[in-house]
């Protein structure tokens, strides 16, 4: 091992943490629109319409992203596998940044009228673009220089950004919350907005200091980037693609459950404070950052599948359970039900990081990784807070909700068992040759 390697194998934790603090700047400011589309877009972006109709349309705007996602895993997907990880993850973490900082200035619908909520859609594509680039670069950077033995644990750093970013998110909302309603709509929505300026610089400060990782080195010494890395995954990865997508799946239903339906149906239709399960929510993403590392490192022993199938069993059994305790509007019990299924989706969620980026060979690896993360949003978090709310309008009831997050963990469960372990695989490894070579030794063998 040349000295140059040592050396970033010993700066990992540096690189994790890195990685870390700029995923978590890009996913508080995607669920700072969550969050505000179910406390304030509604009247504010789509005021002409009823307010649970109003919901959807705001929903609908930010389910966009989630298409805008799958462009922008493409597009940096293909010159993260051509030109490198680091230069794609400092581009995403500006688009973000400065589309999230846009909305914050956004004049509502009362000002511009109907071009009001056309910029926002505009500004919320954009974001979506960012985040397809930023989410794979960041796996990568930590995935691709760890050891072996340890890259559950690190991938699973990433990971935690969500809740992280989550909790910064509802943190800021929570004291904004306490504004009186009229000065809420008026001004005290923007803040959180305007906030990520400041965490975008200090993420764009610590990515500045990464270095490359070993793995792609490696490949642009030998000239081994392929022409159109998007072709050549679809061409030799696409059976990865597409069962790693839906695989992922549930893990979007049940955290968009968590952060966004559930705080609609704590306040709209069971009456609870807004401050409350702003709360809730809040307490429930502290204990997935704990929660979340560990079952990274618990891949680490005994496999990435063993892992995520318990997780995706647990989302489904926690379902009912769920709802019943928050039917109680207990805060105590409402709280329960949420670390239930955190737990669940915090087992599901850790280890599949580096599960998805061990499917792929290093000269595809960033453009397949993200593009099959990305078809997970789109199947699972897209819709699934307009497919919530309207189950609720048609039903009432929080068990048909419950019905949807049991069918969604089912489908990715079959796609999940359909894929191949990966967690004893050599990172530099082309697993599409690894597969084929198996597959002609098992033909020769009979």
């Amino acid at each position: 091992m040349t000295q140059h390697s040592t050396e970033q194998q010993r700066s990992v934790r540096k690189v994790a943490v890195a990685s870390l603090i700029g995923t978590a700047v890009e996913w508080y400011d995607l669920f700072v629109f969550a969050t505000a589309s179910a406390i304030a877009f509604n009247a504010l972006f789509f005021p002409t319409f009823d307010p649970l109709v109003g919901t959807l349309l705001a929903f609908g705007t930010f389910a966009s992203a989630y298409i805008a996602r799958v462009i922008g895993a493409a597009f940096f997907g293909h010159f993260g596998d051509r030109m490198g990880r680091k230069s794609m993850l400092l581009i995403s973490l500006i688009m973000m940044g400065l589309a999230t900082f846009a909305i914050g200035l956004l004049p509502t619908y009362a000002t511009l009228g109907v071009w009001a909520p056309v910029l926002l859609l505009v500004l919320r594509v954009v974001q979506g673009l960012a985040l397809g680039g930023e989410w794979g670069g960041a796996v990568l950077m930590t995935v691709e220089h760890a050891a072996e033995e340890k890259r559950g644990f690190f991938g699973s750093w990433v990971q935690t950004g969500v809740p992280i970013g989550t909790l910064l998110a509802n943190s800021v909302f929570l004291l904004v919350a306490l504004l009186p309603n009229e000065h809420l709509l008026s001004w005290g929505w923007r803040v959180p907005f305007l906030a990520s300026s400041l965490l975008v610089l200090v993420g764009l400060f610590i990515r500045l200091r990464l270095l490359e990782t070993p793995a792609f080195e490696k490949v642009k010494q030998t000239s081994g980037q392929v022409r159109v890395p998007l072709v050549e995954v679809f061409r030799r990865y696409w059976r990865q693609v597409v069962l790693g997508g839906v695989a992922t799946m549930s893990t979007g239903v049940a955290f968009n459950i968590l952060v966004a339906f559930g705080l609609t149906y704590g306040t709209n239709t069971l009456g609870l404070e807004r401050s409350a399960m702003l709360a809730v929510v809040l307490v429930s993403c502290a204990a997935g950052i704990a929660l979340i590392p560990m079952f990274g490192a618990l891949s680490d022993r005994i496999g990435r599948k063993p892992v995520i199938i318990g997780g995706i069993v647990a989302e489904a059994a926690v379902a009912f359970p769920m709802f019943w305790l928050m039917d109680t509007k207990v805060f105590g019990l409402v709280l329960l039900g949420y670390l239930l299924l955190m737990t669940a989706f915090a087992a599901n969620y850790g280890p599949i990081a580096t599960f998805l980026a061990e499917l792929f060979g290093t000269q595809v690896r960033y453009s397949g990784l993200s593009v099959s993360y990305m078809l997970s949003g789109v199947l699972g978090s897209a819709a699934t807070p307009a497919v919530t709310t309207a189950l609720l309008k048609a039903t009432g009831h929080g068990s048909s909700v419950a019905w949807f997050m049991i069918g969604s963990a089912a489908i990715s469960l079959i796609c999940l068992i359909l894929l191949a372990e990966t967690f004893r695989s050599a990172i530099d490894e082309d697993p599409a040759s690894t597969a084929d070579a198996d597959t002609a030794n098992a033909v020769t063998s009979n």
